[in-house]
C-alpha cells in the first residue's frame, strides 16, 4: 500500500497509519495503539473489554504533540486566523494608511512629517504583535491566507489547539523581533509571514517524524525563500527567517518530547524561543534609544 492511500487514525485526523485495531479494525496511529495478545487494539477496545495492555495515556484521545483532542472542527482556530487577518485587512481599506500606520512594525521614526517619533524603540511594543495581521495589498494577504488554510488546518489538527497557537503567535513574534533588530528603523513592516514561515518549518519537522516524502514542501519552500530574497526588495526577510527558525525549534519540541516530560519540554521551548525575542527587543531599543 503506497502512502497516499493510507487510512487516517480515526483519532489522529490527517495522521495516515497502515496499523489496524484487531478487534474494531479502525486504523490507529502508534499514539494511539496498546499492545495485546495478537496484534495491537484501539484504547476504545482495551477499555471495552480486553484489558490487555492498557495504557494510562489510552484513557483520552490525543494528538501526536500529547494534547488532548478537541471536540469539533479540527481547523477551528486556522479558520479564526483568517477571518481575524481578513477583518483587520477590511478595516485597513475602509480607514486607510492613518490606520495601518498606528500599528505597522517599525522601530524608530516619525510617521508624518514634523511629528513626534513613534515605534517599538518608544515604547509601542503592541506593534510587534498587531503587524502580524495587516496586508500591504490584495495580492499580499490572500497569498498569505491560502498558504495558512494550506498547512495550518493539518498541523491545527496534529498539534492541537493551545500548542498550534502558541506556534503560530510566538513564530510571528520570533520574525517581529528579528525584523525590528535587523532592518532600518525607520523600515515600516507587516503581514502574517512571519507566523506562516514559523508554519512551514513546523510542516516540515511533522512531515520528517511521520517520514513522508518532503520534496514538495521542500520545493515550495526553496521558491518561498527566492521570493524572499528577490532583487527587486520590498519583502521583509528578517520576518520570514525569524518565523522559520523559531517555528522549526518550537515544532521539532513538540513533537519529539519525551512522554514523560513532554510538556515541561514543548512549553519550556516556548518560553526560551520567547525569551529569545524579548531580549532582542530589549537589545534593539537601547541600541535606538
Amino acid at each position: 500500500m503506497d502512502q497516499a492511500s493510507l487510512p487516517s487514525c480515526y483519532r489522529h485526523p490527517g495522521v495516515q497509519t497502515g496499523i489496524t485495531c484487531t478487534r474494531c479494525e479502525r486504523p490507529i496511529c502508534p499514539e494511539c495503539m496498546v499492545s495485546a495478545s495478537v496484534g495491537f487494539q484501539c484504547p476504545e477496545c482495551v477499555r471495552g473489554g480486553s484489558g490487555t495492555g492498557h495504557a494510562p495515556t489510552a484513557n483520552q484521545p490525543r494528538t501526536m504533540s500529547g494534547a488532548a483532542l478537541a471536540p469539533g472542527d479540527p481547523h477551528l482556530l486556522t479558520k479564526i486566523l483568517i477571518g481575524i487577518n481578513i477583518a483587520v485587512y477590511l478595516l485597513q481599506q475602509a480607514i486607510g494608511d492613518s490606520f495601518t500606520n498606528a500599528y505597522s512594525l517599525i522601530g524608530y521614526a516619525s510617521m508624518e512629517i514634523g511629528g513626534p517619533p513613534e515605534g517599538v524603540a518608544e515604547g509601542q511594543w503592541y506593534r510587534l504583535v498587531t503587524a502580524m495581521f495587516l496586508h500591504g495589498g490584495i495580492t499580499h494577504i490572500a497569498f498569505n491566507m491560502l498558504s495558512l488554510w494550506w498547512i495550518g488546518g493539518p498541523l491545527e489538527a496534529a498539534l492541537g489547539r493551545v500548542r498550534y497557537l502558541a506556534l503560530y503567535f510566538v513564530s510571528g513574534l520570533a520574525g517581529s523581533a528579528l525584523t525590528y533588530w535587523l532592518a532600518a528603523a525607520n523600515q515600516p513592516s507587516l503581514g502574517a509571514s512571519g507566523a506562516i514561515f514559523g508554519l512551514f518549518g513546523a510542516t516540515a519537522v511533522l512531515m520528517r517524524k511521520l517520514k513522508y516524502d518532503m520534496r514538495p514542501l521542500v520545493a515550495l519552500l526553496v521558491i518561498n525563500l527566492v521570493i524572499t530574497f528577490n532583487p527587486w526588495g520590498g519583502i521583509a526577510w528578517q520576518a520570514h527567517i525569524g518565523g522559520l527558525v523559531g517555528g522549526t525549534v518550537i515544532a521539532y519540541a513538540m513533537v519529539h518530547a519525551p512522554r514523560e516530560r513532554r510538556a515541561l519540554v514543548q512549553w519550556g521551548t516556548c518560553g526560551l524561543v520567547l525569551l529569545a525575542a524579548v531580549v532582542t527587543v530589549i537589545a534593539r531599543t537601547a541600541e535606538l534609544t
